[in-house]
C-alpha cells in the first residue's frame, strides 16, 4: 500500500491533535480527558452523570476513572438530582470552573492556528468529509452485514 488510507490519515491526525492537548494539559497538571470531561460539563446547571459518557463518546468505566480522579483533584462536586433522586449531577467547583477555561483556551487557540493556516474553502471541506464519514458509520453503511466466525 504506497498511498495512506483514509484511516491511516485520520487515526494519524488524531493521535498528533490527542499528544498536542495532552502536552498542554500538562502544562496545568491536568490531562486531554479531564479538559475534555469539564468542557462537557454545563458551568451553571452541571450535568447528569449518565450523560456525560454518551456526549463525550466515552464508555462508562473509562469515565468512571476519569471522574473519580476530578473529584479527588476538586475540579467537580457530584450532588443528587432534584429532578430525579436516582441520578447524580455534576457541578463544577471555582477551580474546575478556571481549569475548564484554561481548557477551552486551549481548544480555541488550537482552532484559531488551525483558521490561520488552512482557507476557508478547504476547511469547509474538511468538515464536509469528517461529517460524511460520521454518517457512514452511524448510519451503518460500511459494515452492515453480521459477521460469523465460527
Amino acid at each position: 500500500m504506497k498511498e495512506k488510507t483514509i484511516d491511516y490519515v485520520l487515526r494519524a491526525t488524531w493521535m498528533a491533535v490527542s499528544k498536542m492537548y495532552n502536552e498542554e494539559a500538562g502544562k496545568a497538571g491536568s490531562t486531554m480527558a479531564t479538559g475534555f470531561a469539564l468542557l462537557s460539563i454545563d458551568p451553571e446547571k452541571g450535568t447528569p452523570s449518565t450523560s456525560l459518557g454518551p456526549k463525550m463518546g466515552m464508555e462508562a468505566t473509562s469515565l468512571s476513572r476519569i471522574l473519580k480522579s476530578m473529584e479527588e483533584k476538586g475540579l467537580i462536586l457530584r450532588k443528587k438530582n432534584p429532578n430525579d433522586g436516582r441520578s447524580v449531577l455534576l457541578h463544577l467547583t471555582d477551580f474546575g470552573k478556571e481549569m475548564r477555561e484554561f481548557s477551552k483556551g486551549v481548544v480555541l487557540k488550537f482552532d484559531e492556528a488551525v483558521k490561520e493556516n488552512v482557507s476557508e474553502e478547504d476547511l469547509k471541506t474538511f468538515i464536509r468529509v469528517a461529517n460524511s464519514i460520521t454518517g457512514l458509520i452511524s448510519n451503518k453503511k460500511i459494515y452492515n452485514q453480521e459477521i460469523s466466525l465460527k
